[in-house]
């Protein structure tokens, strides 16, 4: 039992000291980084990296940290806190992201950021590896220059060419307005094809008052017509005829009144 409970000591012992770290200790093994580390312990953020498990700093070294160095200590807090990533990125896995990624650091986490403060956006491309706010509009200002020191897969010091300052964490430079969202283009309207435009009228729509053909017999009523017709030039020829018979048959009587007188 007690050969036991010293196994799991040890282990408890070695998996301790595996993640432990101490970024003071690692920055003042490289003195050109002296006031970046200087700046971590006056804000504290020193105590706040040492006790996460898995981190990625991002360091400035001190010829090119003079752009927040008079700044206020809570705007320096702000800034600094953008430059530690809540997870482990040594140089070899930040050149397997894609062309154009989101980075979530120590700003984020604490409550205050706006519109993506507390976010980096970082370029992958073929010359090299850019950093820069994930806040609309910001350049990628700040170039990845090397390692310092990595202990898979707790902590990455990383060394970048300049501070990274999200818009509005200084009050002298806020936060440029929203944009207004860009109204909807109006719909144009469809133009008629010139099938639409132009419209036949087909013989069964046409009214029927207005075909020339309206006026004319159908033509099965054709043949009773022409027989009404016939009929009517018959009994024309047919009045001369009777008149003609009943001139020749009073003729007769008067020759015949004649003869029976003489004979008389």
């Amino acid at each position: 039992m007690a050969a036991m409970m010293i196994t799991v000591a040890a282990l408890l012992f070695l998996s301790t000291s595996a993640s432990a770290f101490n970024i003071t200790r690692i920055l003042a093994e490289h003195p050109e980084f002296g006031a970046f580390n200087d700046l971590l312990t006056k804000t504290h953020l020193s105590s706040e990296i040492n006790s996460r498990a898995t981190i990625t700093i991002l360091a400035v070294a001190d010829d090119s940290i003079g752009a927040i160095s008079g700044k206020p200590l809570d705007v320096q807090k702000r800034i600094l806190s953008n430059h530690v990533v809540l997870d482990y990125y040594d140089a070899f896995k930040l050149r397997g992201l894609k062309k154009s990624s989101l980075l979530t650091t120590l700003y984020q986490s604490t409550g205050l950021a706006e519109r993506q403060q507390g976010f980096l956006n970082i370029s992958v491309t073929s010359s090299g590896i850019a950093f820069g706010s994930a806040v609309e509009g910001s350049p990628l200002s700040a170039k990845l220059l090397g390692g310092i020191m990595s202990q898979p897969y707790n902590i990455s010091v990383l060394q970048v060419s300049s501070p990274i300052v999200a818009p509005g964490m200084d009050p002298s430079e806020p936060l440029p307005p929203i944009p207004s969202p860009t109204p909807p283009a109006a719909e144009t309207p469809e133009a008629a094809s010139p099938e639409e435009e132009e419209t036949v009228e087909t013989p069964a729509e046409s009214p029927a008052a207005e075909s020339p053909e309206a006026d004319a017999p159908a033509p099965a009523d054709a043949p009773a017509e022409a027989k009404k017709k016939h009929k009517a030039a018959d009994e024309e020829e047919e009045e001369p005829e009777s008149s003609s018979a009943g001139q020749i048959s009073g003729g007769l009587a008067v020759v015949v009144g004649l003869v029976c007188c003489l004979v008389a």
